[in-house]
């Protein structure tokens, strides 16, 4: 039995059928993982590739396996958290995209706001003062807008 599930470039980690518990948000914030790794203290700086309420994805060189645990260090708030490896992805390069899970459900540790699945970037409120958009305002006649 394979600790590695397949990756597929542009598709989720997840087998088919399965939801996401809260939207994943796509953002790179700077990150430290720490642990133990084979007898060996595991430290290695990287990035997030996205994040969500209950863990995230990131890249890395160390090669970790399904089920371990590990440190998740946040630079931004100098928070730390337990997290589990949940998937592990292909290597491309020198590093692997690792999936992982919060020991409970922290949103607060990313200090972002999570938006709604069905949440439509085109549909967010436009600042104050801003010219929104309108439907063609109705012609005027020549007779003060009385038709006959």
């Amino acid at each position: 039995m394979s600790n590695t599930k397949p990756s597929i470039p542009g598709g989720s980690a997840e087998p088919h059928g399965e939801k996401r518990r809260t939207q994943r948000v796509h953002i790179s914030m700077p990150v430290v993982i720490k642990g133990v790794l084979e007898g060996d203290n595991l430290k290695e700086e990287t990035q997030t590739i996205s994040v969500n309420a209950f863990g995230g994805l990131l890249r890395i060189a160390a090669d970790v396996k399904r089920g371990q645990k590990i440190l998740l260090y946040n630079a931004r708030t100098q928070e730390e958290i337990l997290c589990t490896v949940i998937f592990v992805g292909q290597k491309e390069g020198a590093k692997t995209q690792v999936g992982f899970e919060f020991a409970q459900a922290s949103p607060l540790f990313w200090r972002i706001a999570f938006p709604p699945e069905d949440w439509d970037p085109a549909e967010r409120k436009l600042p104050t003062g801003a010219a929104k958009p309108s439907s063609p305002a109705p012609k005027s006649t020549s007779d003060g807008g009385k038709s006959r």
